[in-house]
């Protein structure tokens, strides 16, 4: 797999540097959670979501993707309503 399947055109710089970043993160099975869910969802998201998702960006994978598949409690800080979207959509996709 190459990656996005979305253009960054038409997106303002914020959202094209997550995009950029939810692809190229390290550890491929985050690569796959993030970069999909940003393909789908960074040109709506609000600038609360967008807050959320770039502190997301700065967790180490081990931790980030340990708290998508439930094997680690998620701390509060990031256990907000763009997570549990983010979540659900991991679940949805099956394993990535």
């Amino acid at each position: 797999m190459s990656g996005t399947a979305r253009s960054s055109g038409g997106l303002d710089v914020r959202r094209r540097k997550l995009l950029f970043r939810a692809w190229h993160r390290g550890l491929r099975e985050v690569d796959l959670i993030l970069g999909r869910f940003a393909d789908g969802n960074v040109e709506t998201l609000n600038e609360a979501e967008l807050s959320e998702f770039e502190n997301l960006m700065n967790v180490p994978d081990g931790e980030l993707l340990a708290w998508l598949t439930g094997e680690a409690d998620v701390p509060a800080f990031y256990d907000g309503p763009l997570f549990r979207r983010l979540r659900g959509f991991r679940a949805g996709q099956g394993d990535a």
